[in-house]
């Protein structure tokens, strides 16, 4: 993979990890843009320093709620950053299933098919322009809350669905905050990411070539600074309902990628 192909890429999940337009989706659209002839076992270790990076903007933007809720979690007491772990927990319940059963078959459907990411980026689209009319409360994420979020994030497992923007607007459709749902969403990923990591690394997939160090590094580095600008607009527009301009953007592309589909 080229050096400005890698940046390239690493600005797109960046962006797109905390943005509601999907990583997935805006990824598979980038590598087919670009022409990427990568080898599998390469892309395959390409995605997991992507994830890495958006991953570690992630622990840093809100290191300080996790040091909080990790301090109260571990007195042991049913207080509520306790039960915020377990609502955590909760929520990796649905991908996790999907991971381990159906990993092959999810797996099939990253394979460059622009008319399945067209239709999910348009499904994407009506998602966040419900949630973007929904009324701001209070109300935290209760434990139903959470495993109802946990199914949506699964689903967005598919390419073109956005994980934020999924679960970000369920949380949101429930009636939570729209601060806290943000908060909710960006932590959920947070064990789901690492434990992936883990098991990439520990099936013996991943293969390294030193002759790919730069284009790794350049894209980890991109990922990792594009996140961190991604994750704290996506708070700040959330609160201010402009979840509908992301919602129009997906329409867009969404048409357009079903469009070229057929062109080609």
């Amino acid at each position: 993979m080229e050096l400005i192909d890698s940046i390239i890429l690493g600005i797109i999940q960046g962006l797109t990890e905390f943005l509601p337009v999907s990583s997935s989706g805006h990824l598979e659209l980038g590598k087919a843009i670009l022409g990427d002839d990568s080898i599998p076992e390469e892309r395959l270790l390409f995605t997991v320093i992507l994830h890495f990076a958006t991953a570690l903007s992630t622990l840093v933007i809100f290191r300080k709620d996790i040091f909080e809720i990790l301090k109260g979690a571990l007195t042991f007491q049913w207080n509520d950053d306790l039960q915020f772990v377990a609502k955590i927990a909760l929520s990796m319940l649905p991908a996790v299933f999907l991971g381990l059963f159906f990993e092959s078959e999810l797996e099939a459907l990253f394979s460059g098919n622009i008319t399945l990411v067209g239709c999910m980026l348009i499904a994407t689209a009506l998602l966040l322009f419900l949630a973007d009319k929904a009324t701001n409360t209070d109300k935290k994420v209760s434990f139903s809350n959470a495993f109802v979020i946990g199914i949506s994030q699964a689903i967005a497992m598919l390419p073109g669905i956005s994980r934020s923007g999924a679960t970000i607007s369920t949380s949101v459709l429930l009636g939570n905050d729209k601060r806290k749902a943000a908060r909710f969403s960006f932590l959920m990923v947070v064990p789901l990411i690492f434990g992936k990591i883990a098991k990439d690394i520990l099936s013996g997939d991943l293969t390294f070539n030193t002759a790919h160090t730069i284009s790794l590094t350049a894209g980890f580095i991109s990922a990792f600074f594009a996140g961190l600008l991604a994750c704290t607009w996506m708070i700040k527009l959330v609160q201010k309902s402009k979840l509908k301009y992301f919602s129009i953007y997906c329409l867009i592309v969404g048409t357009i990628a079903i469009i070229a589909s057929f062109i080609k």
